[in-house]
C-alpha cells in the first residue's frame, strides 16, 4: 500500500500553478503564503483581493490543478431555460449553473466539479444522460444565479408566446434546393435556437436597442448596442453564421434562400411579460449576410416629458411652442438621437379626448392610445407626403411627421402649419437654427417659413454615469478647454470607473441634451429675410436664457449626471463667426418693443409688401 501511494503523482497546488503560468514570481508566492498563514484566507481569493491577480487566471489556474476545463461567467453564455431544468432552490444548494444543453449533453459551471454526488442528481433531476462539468468560481456562480434565477422564463417558449402566426416557423418548400436544405438541418437542431433565443433574451434584459450579427473571417461576431455605444457579446465557433441568420431571417418571416439582396422582417412577441416588437434587416457581404435586429421594448419609452432630462428653462419653452394652436414645431437630430422619443413625449402632453391626432411614420415604432398611426409603404405608392395631404382631408388638429425628407414633404407640412394645424416633425440638422437653413434649402420660401414655424429643439443622447461604480476625477486641461471651462481648472467632476453592472463602461443610461430656438418675433423677422443660421444663433443668444447642445452638456456634466468627455462626445463646438457679438443684420432686425409673437396674416402682410 505504501508503495502505491508513493507512486501516485503528486497533486499540484495553485500556488505551483500560478507560478508555473507565470502570474505569481517565487518570492511573490513565498510571501502570499506567510501572510496566509496568518489571515487563514484561502490562498486564491486572497490574491484577487489584493490585485496581484485576476478571477480569470485563478479559474485557469484551479482547472489546471483538478484537470478540468474552467471558465469566468458571463451574459451569452447561461441560456436562462438550462436554470429551470435544476430548479433556482437546487442550483443555490448544490453551488451549480446549467449552462446549456446541446441533445443530452448538459453543460454544468460548477464550484466543486468532482463532485460525483452532485454529478449523479444532475443527471436524474434534468434526465440528460451526460453531465458535462466545468470549473467556475462559487462568487461568480452565486452572482448569476441572482440574475437568471426566478425569472421562470421558458426560453422555447420565448417566441411563440404572444400570437402563434406572428412567430411561426415557415417551413422552406420541399421544392427548394441546394444550401437552403442543409441550412434547415442545421437550424433545426437546438444549440442553434438556443444560441439566438439567448442572445434575444440577453439584448432585452440589458435594454439593447440593437443586436448586431457580422460575418468575419473566423466566424460570426454578435455586438449590442447599449446607452448608443456597440459592445461585444459573444463569438460563436466558426461555421455557424450560416445557420444563425437563417433562423433569425425564419423568425422574421424572410426568404432564407435569397442571399443577394437586402430584406426587412418584423416579429412582435413576448418576453419576460413585456411586449416586445423586433425588426430585423439583412444587408449581403464581402463575407456573407450582416443582420441587425432592432428592439423595440415598450417598457423603455418614457413618454413623460418631464422625464427626458430637460432643464426648467428649455422644458418651459418647449412647452409654449406645444400650446400654441397652430405652427410646425421642428425636432432635429442624428439618427439614434431620441427625436421619435420625444416627439411621442410631445403627443402624450398634447392627446385627448376632444383632438384628432394622426402620425405619419416609417416605421410606427410605438402604438399611442388615441393617436391615429400611419405606417409609410413606399412601395406601393403610400409616401409621406401622400399620406399628408390624405390627412388633410381628415380633420386633423395635430399631425406627426414622423420625418421630413424631401421637397415635397415639407412643403406639405408648412401648407399644413399655415392652414390651421399644428404639425410635428423630424429633421436631420446639426443644431436648431441649422433646421431653418436646411427648409430654405429644399427651396421653402423664407416668408412662408417664418409665418408657420413655431419653434425647433436639437437634441443629442449622453451616457449617464453608472451609480454603482461612480467615482470623482479631475479632467485635464485640454477637455476643460473645450469645454469652456477653463476658470474652473482643480474642480473634480464624476465619472464610471468600470464595473458588472455597467459592463464595464462606467455609463448605465442615457440622457437627453436639448437645445431649444422658440420663435420670437426677432428671430421670425430673420427668418424672413433669409438670415444665415449663425446670425439667428448671435440673435437667440442676446436674450440670454439660449443656450447651445455644448453648453447644455457642460451644464449636465456641472450636475454630476455624465461625464466631461461624455458631453464633449456627443455635442459640437460652433465656430462660426458672429457667434459672440451681433451682427448688423441682427440688430437691424430686432424690433422697437418685445410682445407677442405676430399673428400669421400680421407676418404674411410684411412678406407681401
Amino acid at each position: 500500500m505504501s508503495d502505491a501511494r508513493r507512486a501516485m503523482p503528486r497533486k499540484r497546488r495553485i500556488g505551483e500553478a500560478l507560478v508555473e503560468q507565470g502570474a505569481l514570481s517565487e518570492q511573490q508566492l513565498q510571501q502570499a503564503l506567510a501572510e496566509q498563514k496568518v489571515s487563514g484566507q484561502k490562498l486564491g481569493e486572497m490574491l484577487v483581493d489584493q490585485g496581484v491577480i485576476n478571477t480569470g487566471t485563478l479559474v485557469h489556474a484551479l482547472a489546471s490543478c483538478l484537470g478540468i476545463k474552467g471558465c469566468h461567467l458571463r451574459h451569452g453564455l447561461i441560456d436562462p431555460a438550462a436554470i429551470q431544468l435544476v430548479g433556482e432552490e437546487e442550483c443555490e444548494r448544490l453551488m451549480v449553473v446549467p449552462m446549456f444543453k446541446v441533445h443530452d449533453t448538459l453543460t454544468v459551471a460548477m464550484a466543486e466539479p468532482h463532485s460525483l454526488p452532485t454529478i449523479d442528481l444532475l443527471r436524474n433531476v434534468t434526465g440528460c444522460r451526460k453531465i458535462r462539468p466545468v470549473l467556475a468560481l462559487e462568487s461568480n456562480i452565486e452572482e448569476f444565479l441572482k440574475k437568471y434565477a426566478g425569472g421562470n422564463v421558458d426560453v422555447d417558449a420565448f417566441l411563440t408566446s404572444l400570437v402563434e402566426q406572428d412567430v411561426e416557423v415557415i417551413e422552406r418548400e420541399a421544392t427548394d434546393e441546394g444550401p437552403a436544405t442543409d441550412l434547415e438541418k442545421m437550424v433545426a437542431g437546438s444549440p442553434i435556437i438556443n444560441l439566438v433565443n439567448v442572445a434575444m433574451l440577453t439584448a432585452i434584459r440589458d435594454k439593447a436597442s440593437d443586436i448586431h450579427i457580422e460575418p468575419s473571417r473566423n466566424g460570426t461576431r454578435i455586438r449590442y448596442r447599449i446607452d448608443g455605444v456597440l459592445r461585444d457579446l459573444m463569438k460563436p465557433p466558426a461555421g455557424m453564421h450560416a445557420a444563425i441568420t437563417s433562423r433569425v431571417k425564419v423568425i422574421g418571416k424572410m426568404d432564407i434562400a435569397e442571399k443577394r439582396l437586402p430584406q426587412e422582417g418584423r416579429v412582435r412577441l413576448v418576453a419576460e411579460g413585456r411586449d416586445i416588437d423586433l425588426r430585423i434587416s439583412s444587408i449581403p457581404t464581402l463575407l456573407g449576410e450582416k443582420l441587425v435586429i432592432r428592439i423595440l421594448d415598450k417598457t423603455n419609452l418614457h413618454v413623460k416629458m418631464e422625464d427626458l432630462g430637460f432643464r426648467d428653462e428649455c422644458l418651459e419653452a418647449f412647452k409654449r411652442v406645444l400650446k400654441r394652436p397652430h405652427g410646425l414645431v421642428l425636432v432635429t437630430g442624428p439618427t439614434g438621437s431620441g427625436k421619435t422619443t420625444t416627439l411621442y413625449s410631445a403627443l402624450d402632453l398634447l392627446r385627448s379626448p376632444e383632438r384628432n391626432l394622426v402620425t405619419v411614420e416609417d416605421p410606427v415604432e410605438y402604438q399611442l392610445d388615441m393617436v391615429n398611426q400611419i405606417q409609410v409603404q413606399s412601395s406601393i405608392g403610400m409616401t409621406f407626403a401622400r399620406a399628408l395631404r390624405s390627412i388633410l382631408r381628415q380633420d386633423p388638429d395635430i399631425i406627426m411627421v414622423g420625418e421630413i425628407r424631401d421637397e415635397e414633404t415639407a412643403r406639405v407640412a408648412v401648407q399644413a402649419a399655415l392652414t390651421g394645424h399644428l404639425v410635428l416633425a423630424t429633421l436631420h440638422t446639426n443644431d436648431a437654427p441649422g433646421a431653418v437653413a436646411r427648409l430654405v434649402d429644399m427651396n421653402i420660401e423664407p416668408y412662408l417659413l417664418s409665418s408657420a414655424i413655431n419653434g425647433v429643439v436639437a437634441q443629442r443622447l449622453a451616457r449617464t454615469i453608472c451609480p454603482h461604480c461612480e467615482t470623482k476625477y479631475y479632467p485635464s486641461e485640454q477637455v476643460l478647454e473645450d469645454a469652456g471651462l477653463k476658470a474652473h481648472a482643480g474642480r473634480s467632476f464624476r465619472k464610471g470607473a468600470g464595473c458588472q453592472q455597467c459592463h464595464n463602461s462606467g455609463f448605465k443610461g442615457r440622457i437627453g441634451i436639448y437645445e431649444v430656438m422658440e420663435i420670437t418675433p426677432g428671430i421670425r423677422r430673420l427668418i424672413h429675410h433669409a438670415a444665415a443660421a449663425h446670425e439667428l444663433r448671435t440673435k437667440l443668444r442676446t436674450k440670454g436664457t439660449f443656450k447651445t447642445l455644448r453648453e447644455e452638456g457642460v451644464m449636465i456634466a456641472l450636475d454630476h449626471q455624465s461625464s466631461l468627455e461624455e458631453v464633449l462626445r456627443v455635442t459640437h463646438c460652433d465656430d462660426e463667426p458672429g457667434a459672440e457679438e451681433p451682427t448688423p443684420a441682427a440688430a437691424a432686425a430686432e424690433p422697437a418693443s418685445a410682445g407677442e409673437s405676430p399673428t400669421v396674416d400680421e407676418t404674411e402682410s410684411r412678406g407681401a409688401a
